[in-house]
Protein backbone atom coordinates (compact mmCIF):
# COMPACT_ATOMS: atom_id res chain seq x y z
CA UNK A 1 0.00 0.00 0.00
CA UNK A 2 1.07 3.29 -0.53
CA UNK A 3 0.39 5.44 2.08
CA UNK A 4 -0.12 9.28 1.37
CA UNK A 5 2.73 11.02 3.15
CA UNK A 6 3.31 14.57 2.74
CA UNK A 7 6.17 15.40 5.64
CA UNK A 8 6.13 19.27 6.12
CA UNK A 9 7.79 19.24 9.39
CA UNK A 10 11.20 16.99 7.47
CA UNK A 11 11.18 20.04 5.44
CA UNK A 12 12.15 22.62 8.54
CA UNK A 13 15.54 23.02 8.92
CA UNK A 14 17.38 19.72 10.42
CA UNK A 15 18.02 21.44 13.95
CA UNK A 16 14.43 20.94 14.50
CA UNK A 17 14.90 17.46 14.66
CA UNK A 18 17.26 14.11 14.26
CA UNK A 19 16.66 11.82 11.80
CA UNK A 20 16.41 8.70 12.86
CA UNK A 21 14.48 4.64 12.44
CA UNK A 22 13.04 2.97 14.93
CA UNK A 23 14.62 0.62 16.56
CA UNK A 24 13.24 -3.19 15.39
CA UNK A 25 11.32 -5.34 17.58
CA UNK A 26 11.46 -9.19 18.12
CA UNK A 27 7.88 -11.19 17.22
CA UNK A 28 4.89 -7.84 16.94
CA UNK A 29 1.78 -8.73 18.00
CA UNK A 30 -1.15 -6.88 17.11
CA UNK A 31 -3.17 -5.83 20.04
CA UNK A 32 -5.72 -3.43 18.69
CA UNK A 33 -6.40 -2.00 15.22
CA UNK A 34 -8.40 1.59 15.51
CA UNK A 35 -10.37 0.66 12.02
CA UNK A 36 -12.54 4.01 12.25
CA UNK A 37 -9.58 5.95 12.83
CA UNK A 38 -8.05 4.44 10.04
CA UNK A 39 -10.59 5.10 7.35
CA UNK A 40 -10.55 8.96 8.55
CA UNK A 41 -6.66 9.12 7.25
CA UNK A 42 -7.60 7.19 3.92
CA UNK A 43 -5.73 4.44 4.97
CA UNK A 44 -6.33 0.72 3.99
CA UNK A 45 -7.18 -0.99 7.72
CA UNK A 46 -6.96 -4.07 6.37
CA UNK A 47 -3.44 -3.49 4.80
CA UNK A 48 -2.46 -2.10 8.23
CA UNK A 49 -3.67 -5.61 10.22
CA UNK A 50 -1.68 -7.44 7.74
CA UNK A 51 1.59 -8.36 8.05
CA UNK A 52 3.31 -5.04 6.10
CA UNK A 53 1.11 -2.70 8.36
CA UNK A 54 2.31 -4.23 11.50
CA UNK A 55 5.89 -4.49 10.70
CA UNK A 56 5.47 -0.27 9.95
CA UNK A 57 3.44 -0.21 13.30
CA UNK A 58 6.64 -1.84 14.63
CA UNK A 59 9.05 0.13 13.37
CA UNK A 60 10.50 -3.02 11.84
CA UNK A 61 9.83 -1.49 8.10
CA UNK A 62 9.00 1.74 6.85
CA UNK A 63 6.96 2.41 4.02
CA UNK A 64 7.50 4.65 1.05
CA UNK A 65 7.70 7.76 1.41
CA UNK A 66 7.95 7.71 5.91
CA UNK A 67 10.84 10.10 6.99
CA UNK A 68 11.09 9.01 10.39
CA UNK A 69 12.38 11.81 12.92
CA UNK A 70 12.62 12.52 16.53
CA UNK A 71 11.28 16.10 17.74
CA UNK A 72 13.68 18.41 19.55
CA UNK A 73 11.64 20.35 22.24
CA UNK A 74 12.42 22.29 25.65
CA UNK A 75 10.49 22.87 28.68
CA UNK A 76 9.27 23.44 32.33
CA UNK A 77 8.87 20.14 34.16
CA UNK A 78 7.14 20.93 37.29
CA UNK A 79 8.30 24.56 37.57
CA UNK A 80 11.97 23.82 36.85
CA UNK A 81 14.10 24.22 33.34
CA UNK A 82 14.82 21.70 30.78
CA UNK A 83 16.52 23.31 28.08
CA UNK A 84 17.04 19.60 25.82
CA UNK A 85 14.31 17.20 26.07
CA UNK A 86 12.95 15.73 22.66
CA UNK A 87 11.72 12.67 21.77
CA UNK A 88 13.32 10.26 23.85
CA UNK A 89 10.77 7.14 22.93
CA UNK A 90 8.69 8.38 20.11
CA UNK A 91 9.56 8.60 16.28
CA UNK A 92 7.17 10.75 14.04
CA UNK A 93 6.90 8.27 10.93
CA UNK A 94 5.26 11.22 9.07
CA UNK A 95 2.35 13.25 7.78
CA UNK A 96 -0.63 11.64 6.32
CA UNK A 97 -2.97 13.62 4.43
CA UNK A 98 -6.48 12.17 4.62
CA UNK A 99 -9.07 12.33 1.62
CA UNK A 100 -10.06 15.66 3.24
CA UNK A 101 -6.99 17.52 2.94
CA UNK A 102 -6.35 17.42 6.36
CA UNK A 103 -2.57 16.45 7.94
CA UNK A 104 -1.95 14.04 10.43
CA UNK A 105 1.15 13.55 12.21
CA UNK A 106 1.24 9.37 13.08
CA UNK A 107 3.73 8.88 15.68
CA UNK A 108 5.15 5.26 17.47
CA UNK A 109 5.57 5.70 20.93
CA UNK A 110 8.26 3.15 22.50
CA UNK A 111 10.32 2.67 19.21
CA UNK A 112 13.43 2.22 20.68
CA UNK A 113 16.33 5.01 22.21
CA UNK A 114 17.17 8.40 20.04
CA UNK A 115 19.85 11.57 20.24
CA UNK A 116 17.38 12.90 23.40
CA UNK A 117 16.71 9.28 25.31
CA UNK A 118 19.52 10.66 27.74
CA UNK A 119 19.47 7.48 30.31
CA UNK A 120 16.31 5.89 28.70
CA UNK A 121 15.95 2.85 27.12
CA UNK A 122 13.21 4.71 24.51
CA UNK A 123 10.39 1.78 24.94
CA UNK A 124 7.27 1.56 26.51
CA UNK A 125 5.43 -1.29 28.16
CA UNK A 126 2.04 -1.97 27.75
CA UNK A 127 0.30 -0.56 30.73
CA UNK A 128 0.64 3.10 29.30
CA UNK A 129 0.47 2.08 25.93
CA UNK A 130 -3.40 0.62 26.82
CA UNK A 131 -3.55 3.33 29.16
CA UNK A 132 -3.11 6.01 26.50
CA UNK A 133 -5.29 4.48 24.17
CA UNK A 134 -8.30 3.51 26.38
CA UNK A 135 -8.01 7.53 27.34
CA UNK A 136 -7.24 9.62 24.28
CA UNK A 137 -10.00 7.25 22.43
CA UNK A 138 -12.58 7.95 25.29
CA UNK A 139 -11.83 11.64 25.01
CA UNK A 140 -12.57 11.61 21.01
CA UNK A 141 -16.08 9.63 22.06
CA UNK A 142 -16.26 12.99 24.82
CA UNK A 143 -15.92 15.28 22.27
CA UNK A 144 -12.62 16.55 23.38
CA UNK A 145 -10.10 17.67 21.17
CA UNK A 146 -7.24 15.02 21.46
CA UNK A 147 -4.52 12.84 19.68
CA UNK A 148 -5.78 9.45 18.69
CA UNK A 149 -4.45 5.74 19.25
CA UNK A 150 -4.18 3.89 15.88
CA UNK A 151 -3.11 1.12 16.76
CA UNK A 152 -1.47 -1.12 19.68
CA UNK A 153 0.48 -3.76 19.36
CA UNK A 154 2.96 -5.70 21.95
CA UNK A 155 6.64 -6.40 21.15
CA UNK A 156 7.77 -9.78 21.70
CA UNK A 157 10.26 -8.00 23.78
CA UNK A 158 10.51 -7.45 28.05
CA UNK A 159 11.38 -3.55 29.29
CA UNK A 160 12.61 -3.43 32.68
CA UNK A 161 10.80 -0.87 34.96
CA UNK A 162 11.00 -0.88 38.82
CA UNK A 163 13.29 -3.42 38.63
CA UNK A 164 10.39 -5.63 36.85
CA UNK A 165 10.58 -6.97 33.53
CA UNK A 166 7.15 -6.17 31.87
CA UNK A 167 5.58 -6.68 28.61
CA UNK A 168 6.73 -4.16 25.75
CA UNK A 169 4.05 -2.44 23.37
CA UNK A 170 4.16 0.03 21.04
CA UNK A 171 1.38 2.94 20.23
CA UNK A 172 0.68 4.22 17.26
CA UNK A 173 -0.42 7.84 18.04
CA UNK A 174 -2.03 10.03 15.53
CA UNK A 175 -2.02 14.29 15.73
CA UNK A 176 -2.96 17.01 14.20
CA UNK A 177 0.51 18.24 14.78
CA UNK A 178 3.48 17.62 17.63
CA UNK A 179 4.13 21.10 18.37
CA UNK A 180 4.82 21.97 21.80
CA UNK A 181 5.23 25.04 23.71
CA UNK A 182 8.43 23.53 24.73
CA UNK A 183 9.05 23.55 21.01
CA UNK A 184 9.36 27.54 20.66
CA UNK A 185 11.48 27.19 24.16
CA UNK A 186 13.97 24.75 22.44
CA UNK A 187 14.73 27.82 19.85
CA UNK A 188 14.43 30.95 21.99
CA UNK A 189 16.60 29.53 24.72
CA UNK A 190 19.36 29.95 22.09
CA UNK A 191 18.36 32.70 20.55
CA UNK A 192 17.50 31.31 16.98
CA UNK A 193 15.06 33.91 15.83
CA UNK A 194 15.34 32.36 12.32
CA UNK A 195 13.82 28.80 14.08
CA UNK A 196 11.17 30.79 15.81
CA UNK A 197 9.99 32.42 12.25
CA UNK A 198 10.61 28.93 11.09
CA UNK A 199 8.50 27.92 13.59
CA UNK A 200 5.54 30.41 13.77
CA UNK A 201 5.24 30.54 9.98
CA UNK A 202 4.36 26.31 10.17
CA UNK A 203 1.93 26.36 12.80
CA UNK A 204 -0.17 29.35 11.14
CA UNK A 205 -0.11 27.08 7.97
CA UNK A 206 -1.08 24.24 9.90
CA UNK A 207 -3.40 25.31 12.24
CA UNK A 208 -3.88 28.87 12.24
CA UNK A 209 -4.05 30.24 8.62
CA UNK A 210 -6.66 32.97 9.70
CA UNK A 211 -3.37 34.55 11.95
CA UNK A 212 -1.59 37.58 10.68
CA UNK A 213 1.95 36.88 12.46
CA UNK A 214 2.73 35.72 15.82
CA UNK A 215 0.18 37.36 18.14
CA UNK A 216 -2.77 36.28 16.35
CA UNK A 217 -1.33 33.03 16.70
CA UNK A 218 -0.49 33.69 20.38
CA UNK A 219 -4.38 34.69 20.41
CA UNK A 220 -5.42 31.87 19.03
CA UNK A 221 -3.82 29.44 20.77
CA UNK A 222 -4.61 31.10 23.97
CA UNK A 223 -8.46 30.57 22.67
CA UNK A 224 -7.81 27.02 21.86
CA UNK A 225 -5.85 26.28 25.39
CA UNK A 226 -8.90 28.08 27.70
CA UNK A 227 -11.54 25.87 25.42
CA UNK A 228 -9.59 22.49 25.87
CA UNK A 229 -8.96 23.06 30.07
CA UNK A 230 -12.36 24.17 30.33
CA UNK A 231 -13.88 21.07 29.11
CA UNK A 232 -11.29 18.84 30.62
CA UNK A 233 -13.18 20.13 34.18
CA UNK A 234 -16.13 19.55 33.18
CA UNK A 235 -15.67 16.16 32.67
CA UNK A 236 -13.37 15.76 36.28
CA UNK A 237 -10.07 15.38 34.41
CA UNK A 238 -6.97 15.86 35.81
CA UNK A 239 -3.59 15.76 32.80
CA UNK A 240 -1.22 14.81 35.87
CA UNK A 241 1.25 16.33 34.31
CA UNK A 242 1.04 19.70 32.37
CA UNK A 243 4.90 20.71 31.68
CA UNK A 244 5.17 23.42 28.24
CA UNK A 245 6.51 20.20 26.59
CA UNK A 246 3.17 18.53 27.02
CA UNK A 247 0.98 21.73 25.58
CA UNK A 248 0.29 21.03 22.45
CA UNK A 249 -0.20 24.36 20.20
CA UNK A 250 -2.83 22.68 18.21
CA UNK A 251 -5.11 22.46 20.80
CA UNK A 252 -5.53 18.80 21.33
CA UNK A 253 -4.81 16.92 24.34
CA UNK A 254 -1.35 14.97 24.20
CA UNK A 255 0.68 12.76 26.05
CA UNK A 256 -1.54 11.28 29.06
CA UNK A 257 1.11 9.23 31.28
CA UNK A 258 -0.74 10.26 34.56
CA UNK A 259 -3.44 11.33 33.51
CA UNK A 260 -7.02 10.19 36.32
CA UNK A 261 -10.63 11.40 36.06
CA UNK A 262 -11.74 12.19 39.51
CA UNK A 263 -13.94 9.20 41.16
CA UNK A 264 -15.00 11.58 44.52
CA UNK A 265 -15.12 15.23 43.59
CA UNK A 266 -12.57 17.18 45.31
CA UNK A 267 -10.65 20.19 43.49
CA UNK A 268 -7.24 19.94 45.23
CA UNK A 269 -7.46 16.15 43.68
CA UNK A 270 -4.33 14.60 42.88
CA UNK A 271 -3.38 11.21 40.78
CA UNK A 272 0.19 11.42 39.52
CA UNK A 273 2.56 10.32 41.54
CA UNK A 274 5.68 12.46 40.56
CA UNK A 275 3.56 15.39 41.23
CA UNK A 276 4.37 15.45 45.07
CA UNK A 277 3.25 19.19 45.57
CA UNK A 278 -0.01 19.43 43.79
CA UNK A 279 1.23 21.37 40.88
CA UNK A 280 -1.07 19.71 38.58
CA UNK A 281 -4.09 19.22 40.99
CA UNK A 282 -7.85 19.86 39.21
CA UNK A 283 -7.87 23.09 40.31
CA UNK A 284 -5.01 24.23 39.44
CA UNK A 285 -4.97 23.44 35.65
CA UNK A 286 -6.48 26.68 34.35
CA UNK A 287 -3.78 28.57 36.38
CA UNK A 288 -0.91 26.58 34.86
CA UNK A 289 -2.09 26.36 31.73
CA UNK A 290 -1.93 30.58 31.68
CA UNK A 291 1.55 30.46 33.19
CA UNK A 292 2.44 28.03 29.83
CA UNK A 293 1.27 30.17 27.59
CA UNK A 294 3.17 33.46 28.63
CA UNK A 295 6.34 30.88 28.45
CA UNK A 296 4.91 30.67 24.64
CA UNK A 297 4.45 34.87 24.82
CA UNK A 298 7.96 34.80 26.04
CA UNK A 299 9.08 32.46 23.09
CA UNK A 300 7.17 34.83 20.70
CA UNK A 301 8.68 38.47 21.32
CA UNK A 302 11.57 38.11 18.99
CA UNK A 303 8.89 38.25 16.07
CA UNK A 304 6.81 40.93 17.75
CA UNK A 305 8.55 44.28 16.93
CA UNK A 306 9.64 47.17 19.05
CA UNK A 307 10.20 44.87 22.57
CA UNK A 308 8.30 47.09 24.91
CA UNK A 309 5.08 47.50 22.50
CA UNK A 310 5.75 43.58 22.16
CA UNK A 311 5.71 42.63 25.90
CA UNK A 312 2.55 45.08 26.13
CA UNK A 313 1.06 43.26 23.72
CA UNK A 314 1.93 39.49 24.02
CA UNK A 315 0.80 40.18 27.97
CA UNK A 316 -2.58 41.38 26.90
CA UNK A 317 -3.15 38.39 24.52
CA UNK A 318 -1.74 36.00 27.67
CA UNK A 319 -4.33 38.18 30.29
CA UNK A 320 -7.22 37.15 27.67
CA UNK A 321 -6.66 33.29 28.64
CA UNK A 322 -9.10 34.24 31.86
CA UNK A 323 -12.01 35.30 30.87
CA UNK A 324 -12.11 33.16 27.37
CA UNK A 325 -12.00 30.13 30.13
CA UNK A 326 -14.49 31.33 32.46
CA UNK A 327 -16.80 31.73 29.48
CA UNK A 328 -16.16 28.22 28.71
CA UNK A 329 -16.20 26.96 31.94
CA UNK A 330 -19.93 28.19 32.49
CA UNK A 331 -20.79 27.20 28.71
CA UNK A 332 -19.73 23.52 29.69
CA UNK A 333 -20.71 23.33 33.63
CA UNK A 334 -23.77 25.33 32.87
CA UNK A 335 -24.93 22.44 30.48
CA UNK A 336 -24.43 19.86 32.79
CA UNK A 337 -27.03 21.32 34.67
CA UNK A 338 -29.49 21.44 31.79
CA UNK A 339 -28.39 25.57 31.20
CA UNK A 340 -28.76 26.20 27.72
CA UNK A 341 -28.05 29.58 28.15
CA UNK A 342 -25.68 29.51 31.23
CA UNK A 343 -24.97 33.05 32.57
CA UNK A 344 -23.02 34.68 34.52
CA UNK A 345 -25.43 35.14 37.98
CA UNK A 346 -25.53 31.03 37.05
CA UNK A 347 -22.30 31.00 38.41
CA UNK A 348 -23.20 30.91 41.95
CA UNK A 349 -25.52 27.87 41.42
CA UNK A 350 -22.95 25.99 39.97
CA UNK A 351 -20.48 26.61 42.29
CA UNK A 352 -22.69 25.97 45.09
CA UNK A 353 -23.28 22.43 44.13
CA UNK A 354 -19.64 21.37 43.40
CA UNK A 355 -18.53 23.15 47.05
CA UNK A 356 -21.50 20.39 48.63
CA UNK A 357 -20.07 18.05 46.22
CA UNK A 358 -17.06 18.67 47.87
CA UNK A 359 -17.55 17.92 51.56
CA UNK A 360 -19.80 15.26 50.68
CA UNK A 361 -17.57 13.19 48.41
CA UNK A 362 -20.32 12.76 46.20
CA UNK A 363 -18.96 11.33 42.46
CA UNK A 364 -17.97 13.62 39.88
CA UNK A 365 -19.69 11.84 36.57
CA UNK A 366 -22.56 9.94 38.86
CA UNK A 367 -23.16 12.79 40.25
CA UNK A 368 -24.04 15.00 37.10
CA UNK A 369 -25.66 12.21 35.15
CA UNK A 370 -28.03 11.71 38.25
CA UNK A 371 -29.18 15.12 37.66
CA UNK A 372 -31.29 13.88 34.86
CA UNK A 373 -32.46 10.49 36.52
CA UNK A 374 -32.93 12.10 39.65
CA UNK A 375 -30.48 9.90 41.36
CA UNK A 376 -27.79 12.70 42.24
CA UNK A 377 -28.83 12.89 45.91
CA UNK A 378 -27.60 9.42 46.24
CA UNK A 379 -24.36 10.22 45.22
CA UNK A 380 -23.97 12.50 48.82
CA UNK A 381 -23.21 11.09 52.66
CA UNK A 382 -25.80 13.40 53.91
CA UNK A 383 -28.57 13.61 51.27
CA UNK A 384 -29.70 16.89 52.66
CA UNK A 385 -26.88 19.05 51.34
CA UNK A 386 -28.34 17.93 47.73
CA UNK A 387 -31.99 18.45 48.93
CA UNK A 388 -30.95 22.05 50.20
CA UNK A 389 -29.55 22.76 47.08
CA UNK A 390 -32.04 21.50 44.22
CA UNK A 391 -34.99 23.89 44.44
CA UNK A 392 -32.53 26.79 43.71
CA UNK A 393 -32.00 24.71 40.49
CA UNK A 394 -35.35 23.39 40.02
CA UNK A 395 -36.50 27.19 39.65
CA UNK A 396 -33.74 28.43 37.17
CA UNK A 397 -34.21 25.09 35.20
CA UNK A 398 -38.25 26.04 35.05
CA UNK A 399 -36.35 28.98 32.47
CA UNK A 400 -35.00 26.12 29.79
CA UNK A 401 -37.38 24.52 27.20
CA UNK A 402 -35.66 21.19 27.12
CA UNK A 403 -33.18 20.59 29.99
CA UNK A 404 -33.27 17.20 30.24
CA UNK A 405 -31.92 16.85 26.31
CA UNK A 406 -28.76 19.39 27.36
CA UNK A 407 -28.06 17.21 30.25
CA UNK A 408 -27.82 14.24 27.83
CA UNK A 409 -25.63 15.73 25.71
CA UNK A 410 -23.55 17.00 28.52
CA UNK A 411 -23.31 14.57 30.95
CA UNK A 412 -21.46 11.08 29.89
CA UNK A 413 -22.95 8.11 31.94
CA UNK A 414 -19.28 6.08 31.08
CA UNK A 415 -15.70 7.15 31.52
CA UNK A 416 -12.71 5.51 31.87
CA UNK A 417 -12.00 5.06 35.27
CA UNK A 418 -8.78 4.54 37.08
CA UNK A 419 -9.61 1.06 38.64
CA UNK A 420 -11.22 -0.37 35.35
CA UNK A 421 -8.02 1.05 33.83
CA UNK A 422 -5.70 -0.75 36.17
CA UNK A 423 -7.76 -4.10 35.38
CA UNK A 424 -7.05 -3.94 32.30
CA UNK A 425 -3.34 -3.01 32.69
CA UNK A 426 -3.11 -6.20 34.85
CA UNK A 427 -4.72 -8.52 32.81
CA UNK A 428 -3.09 -7.37 29.85
CA UNK A 429 0.04 -8.02 31.82
CA UNK A 430 -0.26 -11.47 31.84
CA UNK A 431 -1.56 -11.62 27.89
CA UNK A 432 -4.80 -11.39 28.49
CA UNK A 433 -6.71 -8.36 26.52
CA UNK A 434 -10.70 -9.24 27.24
CA UNK A 435 -10.76 -6.45 30.05
CA UNK A 436 -9.10 -3.71 27.23
CA UNK A 437 -11.63 -4.84 24.78
CA UNK A 438 -14.48 -4.55 26.85
CA UNK A 439 -13.86 -1.30 28.62
CA UNK A 440 -12.82 0.27 25.00
CA UNK A 441 -16.16 -0.93 23.63
CA UNK A 442 -17.99 0.59 26.77
CA UNK A 443 -16.36 4.26 26.23
CA UNK A 444 -17.14 3.90 22.42
CA UNK A 445 -20.82 5.96 23.72
CA UNK A 446 -20.22 7.49 26.71
CA UNK A 447 -23.36 9.10 26.78
CA UNK A 448 -25.65 6.34 26.22
CA UNK A 449 -27.12 4.07 29.05
CA UNK A 450 -26.34 0.58 27.91
CA UNK A 451 -27.12 -2.04 30.29
CA UNK A 452 -24.34 -4.30 28.80
CA UNK A 453 -22.33 -1.99 30.23
CA UNK A 454 -24.07 -1.32 33.49
CA UNK A 455 -20.32 -2.51 35.59
CA UNK A 456 -18.65 0.88 34.08
CA UNK A 457 -20.66 3.07 35.45
CA UNK A 458 -20.39 2.49 38.85
CA UNK A 459 -18.02 4.20 41.10
CA UNK A 460 -15.05 2.06 42.99
CA UNK A 461 -15.61 0.62 46.30
CA UNK A 462 -13.21 1.09 48.41
CA UNK A 463 -10.83 -1.87 48.25
CA UNK A 464 -10.81 -0.69 44.78
CA UNK A 465 -9.36 2.98 44.71
CA UNK A 466 -6.47 3.79 42.81
CA UNK A 467 -5.32 6.68 44.52
CA UNK A 468 -1.97 6.92 42.13
CA UNK A 469 -1.33 6.93 38.52
CA UNK A 470 2.27 6.72 37.04
CA UNK A 471 4.07 8.08 34.21
CA UNK A 472 4.89 5.47 31.23
CA UNK A 473 8.49 5.77 31.11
Amino acid sequence: MTLPFDNSYARLPERFYARQDPVPVKAPGLVALNRPLAERLGLDADWLSGPEGLAMLSGNAMPPGAEPLAQAYAGHQFGGWVPTLGDGRAILLGEVVAPDGARFDIQLKGAGRTPFSRRGDGRAWIGPVLREYIVSEAFAALGIPTTRALAAITTGEVVVRDAMGRPGAILSRVASSHVRVGTFQYFAARGDEDALKSLCNFMISRHYPDAAGPLDLLNSVVAAQADLVARWMSVGFIHGVMNTDNMALSGETIDFGPCAFMDAYHPQTVFSSIDQFGRYAYANQPQIAAWNLAQLATCLLPLMGERDTAIETATEAVHGFAPLYQDAWLRYMGAKLGLSTAAEDDRPLIEDLLSRMAVERADFTRTFHGLRSGKARAEFIDPTAFDTWAPKWQARLAREENPTAVMAAANPVRIPRNHRIEEVIVAATDGNFTPFERLSAALRAPFIDDPAFAEFEQAPVPEERVLRTFCGT
